[in-house]
């Protein structure tokens, strides 16, 4: 799922793009897309674009007249921007803006169709769609505490809490929480005060940088490579690899459809973290340390 760099890019090429730029039509090709019926898609059409505005991981179309356009990714939504007359490719396609300086196209590489679209009359309206998250890199250090210990919750559920932090989720959570060397599933609530202090300045740093080093990867083009999985990243989708910092292997913690990546050494002083699915199933024989795991494998390998 897009998180805030890469929605901070898309929202800063489209702004380059279309602000001041008058939409001509908005055709909406994907049946589950559009959760609104009123306005309906053509109020949009002739109306310039004022700017475009972010909330949380949705990207916001600000119309002229307090008309918005609300957009959802999820986890498989992506924006396109085509020249004017191009051919564009039906498959995936979900939705298309046309500007008489080129095309906006919405794709989704998935069979769960889970990206969603929102059509607005008015400022409450959309300040309806606003989950409530603090915003890191405009927010005080003692904003970020308060915020924080708010609720007792681990430090992966609280990161990526939409209720609590804009704009993070499983992939940068994974970062952050590497650079701060805190465990995922620490609870809130038993941080110290250097631990808080410590996790506000890794929340910042890793944004800011990945926002600059996709801003300088993709120069004045579109974003066309929005992806969770980046190879430059420490732990995240990196399960089984050297950690950048000690070299010892990347754990994980599986669950649903997607998973927690975490170095136990640099974490977890050295401790695995339980993977609920595995540790169902070898119960005891689930290790606890990294050299507890690397002595069963040694095993494993000479057992005939």
């Amino acid at each position: 799922m897009p998180e805030l760099p890469d929605i901070t890019l898309y929202r800063e090429a489209l702004e380059r793009r279309l602000a001041g730029v008058t939409l001509e039509s908005l055709a909406i090709r994907g049946p589950s897309l559009l959760k609104t019926v009123d306005p309906p898609p053509s109020a949009c059409e002739g109306r310039r674009v004022a700017h475009i505005e972010r909330i949380g991981k949705r990207i916001v179309f600000a119309l002229e007249g307090e008309l918005f356009i609300v957009l959802h990714l999820m986890i498989a939504g992506r924006l396109h921007w085509k020249n004017p007359g191009a051919r564009l490719n039906a498959r995936g396609l979900l939705a298309t803006w046309t500007f008489p300086t080129g095309v906006l196209t919405l794709s989704e590489a998935s069979s769960k169709k889970r990206a969603s679209l929102w059509i607005l009359c008015g400022r409450e309206a959309l300040a309806n769609h606003d989950p409530g998250g603090l915003d890191v890199l405009d927010a005080s250090a003692e904003d970020f505490r308060d915020r924080l210990l708010l609720e007792n919750h681990t430090l992966k559920r609280a990161l990526t809490d939409p209720r609590l932090f804009s704009g993070i989720g499983n992939a940068y959570s994974d970062e952050i929480l590497h650079r701060a060397r805190l465990s995922p599933l620490l609870l809130t609530q038993r941080l110290g005060a250097d631990q808080v202090a410590g996790l506000h300045a890794a929340t910042r740093e890793v944004l800011e940088e990945w926002i600059e080093r996709l801003r300088s990867q993709t120069g004045d083009a579109f974003p066309e490579k929005v992806t969770a999985f980046r190879p430059e990243m420490a732990v995240h989708g990196r399960y089984g690899k050297p950690c950048p910092v000690c070299a010892n292997p990347v754990q994980r913690i599986a669950y649903a459809d997607s998973e927690t990546n975490y170095c136990a050494v640099c974490q977890n002083e050295g401790r695995l973290l339980s993977d609920r699915a595995l540790a169902r199933l070898m119960h005891d024989d689930w290790p606890r340390t990294l050299a507890e795991l690397e002595e069963k494998r040694q095993r494993s390998r000479l057992t005939p």
